[in-house]
């Protein structure tokens, strides 16, 4: 065989391998699109039953499960111009994103503006739709927190320079947050800040002493408010009479619920407890009706979709960081913690292992500013991946 020969053979058994990789990171989309395609399924079961009920009478049975559908089409559509957008432009603009979530948290309480459900002031109605702030804080925290540790990468072992001017930033969202009350979101966007300080390379002695604080921070919040101490003892002891009927209505029944489910669960539809013995069953108690019509298998099959879905953000983050673009990789692995932290305190809470907390699983529960904001951050992770392949096959991001 000739020497040309041997050049041409090599060459095409080498341009199939650059030519068939994706643009996109296929267990991130594949897991994502299927926790959204559950979620639609559990929203219509969880909900079907509600307008049998006085307090939704007026809604039809396909209220809910039609402004689900919705709220993932215009995420869809939201996310798709977010994926056009490239991770620079998110830098750049990060002080408007933060100053606009922090603006809005603060419009909430203002007497007349904020809606009131529940005895929380947490939702701006606009028009048909409640806009809640909280969720688009959530996304500024992830920009906010990257781009600091980007810029102060130099003072990431000052008190003074490298993480006093977050701990104020980051105080005054608190304050906001506690005065909804939403202490679940700022659990979230916390944990989203450190997560991301600690990535970023703060010094080990300052994020031990802030985890300390943090800490004892949020067992003073917790033990100060009578209605939060009594839902810290009614987590001890649900099945306490006095528990089970009061402050650990939810957890019991939520119990109950996924312990009918056994392993292969009662069959889709045919749960007991979304029969209005367990409120917010479409929403913040969803993986209740999850492990009692699907049981064991259902309940595991979502950690397993979450999993991937944190993996792959983490794993799209750490092959930014090898390219040297850290703030793209902060902030894939920043949506990483935000979803891996959220989707288990809202399990922990439903399998009794977490204090009570109002807080949605990520792309499944009900709800439109939860769903949209969860779909966007993912497509700020896919235009990290898309400006990663891009560089892998020496063009431009």
């Amino acid at each position: 065989m000739s020497l040309f020969a041997e050049l041409t053979n090599s060459v095409n058994a080498v341009r199939p391998g650059r030519t068939t990789m994706r643009n996109y990171d296929l267990p991130l989309v594949v897991a994502s699109l299927t926790l959204v395609a559950i979620g639609l399924l559990m929203v219509y079961s969880a909900s079907i039953a509600l307008a049998d009920g006085p307090r939704y009478a007026n809604y039809g049975r396909y209220y809910f499960v039609v402004r689900h559908a919705l709220f993932v089409m215009v995420g869809l559509f939201i996310a798709s111009l977010v994926l056009t957008v490239p991770v620079r432009t998110w830098q750049q603009f990060t002080l408007w994103v933060f100053g606009i979530g922090v603006a809005l948290l603060a419009l909430v309480l203002v007497p007349g503006v904020g809606r009131e459900v529940n005895h929380a002031v947490r939702w701006l109605p606009l028009g048909p739709i409640n806009f809640q702030p909280s969720e688009l804080m959530k996304f500024a925290a992830v920009l906010f927190a990257a781009d600091y540790a980007v810029r102060k990468q130099n003072h990431m072992n000052s008190f003074v320079r490298g993480f006093l001017p977050m701990a104020i930033a980051m105080a005054a969202v608190a304050a906001l947050l506690l005065k909804e009350p939403d202490l679940g979101a700022l659990m979230v966007i916390v944990a989203i800040s450190m997560g991301i300080l600690f990535l970023g390379g703060i010094n080990g002695l300052i994020f031990s002493g802030l985890a300390g604080v943090l800490l004892a921070t949020f067992s003073l919040v917790i033990w100060v408010v009578p209605w939060r101490r009594a839902r810290l003892f009614a987590y001890l002891d649900p099945w306490n009479p006095d528990n089970a009927l009061g402050s650990a209505y939810q957890l019991s029944h939520s119990l109950m619920a996924i312990g009918r489910g056994h392993w292969i669960g009662v069959g889709l539809g045919s749960s007991v407890e979304k029969l209005h013995y367990l409120p917010e069953a479409h929403t913040d108690f969803i993986v209740a009706v999850i492990g009692e019509e699907l049981g064991f298998a259902g309940v595991m099959l979502m950690i397993t979709l979450f999993a991937v879905v944190v993996q792959r953000c983490f794993e799209i983050g750490r092959q930014a960081i090898a390219m040297e673009r850290v703030y793209n990789g902060l902030v894939a692995q920043g949506v990483g913690i935000w979803f891996g932290v959220q989707a288990f305190i809202n399990i922990g809470v439903c399998l009794g292992l977490l204090p009570t907390k109002g807080l949605t699983l990520p792309l499944v529960s009900y709800g439109g500013s939860g769903i949209v904001m969860n779909l966007c951050a993912l497509a700020v992770v896919a235009r990290v991946d898309l400006e990663n392949r891009s560089l892998m096959r020496g063009g431009r991001a």
